[in-house]
């Protein structure tokens, strides 16, 4: 399923959520839906920055992907694990937006990436900005990395909807 596909499909069923839902924290250490929202939208613009970073550049960059890196791409997603960040990177996202606020901020990464859609190939592949975890990703690698991510939360995403009180 493409990426615009799948945000389009976030953002709709954002429309199934009273408010009280979206900020529902079932226990501690586990996000809300409205949070998790928050962090895919925030990581959406980080990695579209970086992609319109490399279509600035003008030096190309000889290193590639980590180990890591080379395997999510291979494999075409993350795999079904739960990643933990280092604390610093770890604050906890935002759980005040309401439902047309994420809505609103939805559109904004669907936006991005469809402005971005046609264009994303002609960006040279050398051009690249490093990852911390991946190494060094080039425009295409970025683009893609927004609906790998948006991919590998539909998990947790089940996990909360699970967790809701209907």
């Amino acid at each position: 399923m493409n990426e615009l596909k799948l945000i389009n499909i976030y953002k709709n069923e954002l429309q199934n959520y009273s408010l009280a839902q979206l900020r529902y924290i079932s226990e501690e250490a586990v996000w809300s839906i409205g949070q998790m929202y928050d962090h895919l939208i925030r990581v959406a613009h980080e990695y579209l920055d970086n992609m319109e970073k490399c279509a600035t550049l003008n030096d190309e960059q000889p290193l590639g992907k980590t180990e890591f890196g080379e395997h999510l791409y291979k494999i075409g997603g993350f795999p079904p694990i739960k990643i933990k960040l280092p604390d610093e990177l770890n604050a906890p996202p935002n759980n005040s937006d309401s439902k047309e606020e994420l809505i609103s901020r939805m559109d904004q990464v669907i936006l991005r990436l469809s402005q971005w859609e046609s264009k994303v190939d002609n960006i040279n592949p050398n051009y690249k900005v490093e990852h911390g975890g991946f190494g060094w990703l080039n425009a295409r690698e970025w683009y893609d990395l927004v609906g790998m991510h948006f991919r590998h939360h539909l998990r947790q995403k089940d996990e909360l909807e699970q967790r809701l009180v209907k």
